[in-house]
């Protein structure tokens, strides 16, 4: 498990959030030194001016009423001026920066001897000295006068820059992605066979230019798979004419002809017919415009099986509980008699077919007891045209299996072959559970 985001969307957001947040953080730390020394100097003068007008107060005051005096400044402004005792419990402000400089500034204000503490007997505040003649007091003033409420305040505004500003480039980087996030659906049905329609050809010039670019990609790729389905079953068609006259002559063959040369020649029809066959079969894949609908893949399975069981060939089938999944119906049962067909001619004596589901996905297999296929080669013998002459005989166009995989790949499924447990071959398919209508 990795804490970094797999996607470009929320890599590019976080990778903005980070010089989003190293930025502001730089910013604060630029604005706490910068505002440090004229909030020191304010906040003293402040300090400076409440004990001048207190001392004054005390000096000019009648006797009778300094008590109602030191009320009022208790009171109304939250001035307490207390008398100091020797002895007395004294605890100092936290050593910061900003309190030396307002200590400094008082000192310079009121006197060398002036001292600024945090808690005096026990009560929190700002305790400030001065004397009167040869008398020590001490005004004690709220703690707030030390508060940096506008730094707070300013950090505040700052946070809620940093969160707009992120949402911000989240909705702009949204909005470059869209256009990947349609070439990524598009490359998709391109590697499922289909063709895409053509993309949004919009945002900044390197976004266009790659969507330009991939129309380009899938218009051809798309000629050229229509060119290449043309011409096999052009080739085909050709072929069947003078097939069916040379099938007709050998019917015509006097009875007395070798009968060894007849079932050679009828054995050879039939082989250049299949190899026809196929040929077409892949011309149909490649433009399959039928529309998928919702099947059940053993019932899909048993009307292959059946049709099997009529021509004597033993072919049997062990079905798994399976959901009913969007299927085209002549392109799976077109893949699941290549597989049986194929496992049937390079295999042994039978074949098996077995359904089930598996990781969120169905599956099914056919099961062989051939010579197999080198694992190294697996991947390679999904290609058109290609033969493994040494494992599975020579026999064959190189399209079964081709055609296979094109129509796995046109359902959003995929194919594996790989060793069977005991010897042989094993050809799975599978399926995703959750597929989208056409």
């Amino acid at each position: 498990m990795t804490l970094v985001p797999r996607s470009l969307l929320w890599r590019t957001v976080l990778l903005l959030a980070l010089l989003l947040v190293a930025g502001h953080f730089a910013w604060l730390q630029l604005f706490r030194v910068s505002e440090r020394e004229p909030r020191a100097l304010q906040v003293a003068q402040q300090i400076a001016s409440v004990v001048n007008l207190t001392r004054s107060a005390l000096i000019t005051a009648d006797p009778a009423k300094r008590i109602d005096l030191l009320r009022d400044l208790a009171q109304q402004e939250g001035v307490q001026i207390y008398i100091a005792e020797p002895n007395e419990p004294v605890e100092p402000l936290p050593d910061r920066p900003f309190v030396r400089m307002i200590t400094a500034e008082l000192q310079r204000r009121l006197g060398a001897d002036t001292r600024l503490l945090g808690t005096r007997d026990g009560m929190r505040g700002v305790w400030v000295s001065f004397r009167i003649d040869d008398e020590e007091f001490w005004v004690r003033l709220p703690r707030e006068r030390l508060e940096r409420a506008e730094q707070l305040r300013w950090i505040g505004w700052g946070v809620l820059v940093l969160a707009l500003s992120v949402v911000g480039a989240f909705l702009i980087v949204a909005r470059i992605n869209r256009p990947l996030r349609e070439l990524t659906r598009a490359a998709e049905m391109i590697g499922r066979g289909r063709t895409p329609s053509p993309v949004s050809e919009s945002g900044p010039s390197e976004i266009r230019t790659l969507a330009r670019a991939f129309n380009q990609m899938a218009a051809d790729l798309k000629r050229i798979d229509e060119d290449r389905a043309l011409l096999l079953a052009g080739v085909s068609h050709d072929l069947r004419t003078p097939l069916a006259r040379i099938r007709l002559g050998v019917e015509m063959l006097e009875p007395q002809a070798d009968a060894t040369l007849r079932e050679g020649l009828v054995q050879d029809i039939e082989d250049i017919d299949a190899v026809i066959n196929q040929f077409l079969d892949f011309a149909r894949v490649t433009n399959e415009t039928s529309i998928a609908s919702e099947l059940d893949l053993n019932e899909l399975v048993n009307a292959v099986l059946e049709r099997y069981q009529h021509q004597g060939k033993p072919v049997s089938a062990q079905l798994g509980s399976v959901p009913r999944l969007q299927l085209k119906a002549l392109a799976i049962q077109r893949l699941l008699t290549n597989l049986v067909d194929n496992a049937l001619r390079h295999g042994s004596a039978e074949a098996q077919i077995v359904t089930g589901q598996s990781g969120g996905r169905a599956f099914v297999e056919v099961l062989d007891r051939g010579p197999g296929i080198p694992v190294e080669e697996a991947e390679r013998m999904l290609q058109p045209f290609t033969r493994l002459d040494a494992a599975r005989g020579g026999a064959g166009t190189g399209l079964g299996l081709a055609i296979v995989d094109r129509i796995a790949r046109l359902h959003g499924g995929t194919v594996a072959l790989t060793p069977r447990e005991g010897g042989g071959l094993r050809a799975r398919v599978e399926f995703p559970m959750m597929q989208a209508k056409d």
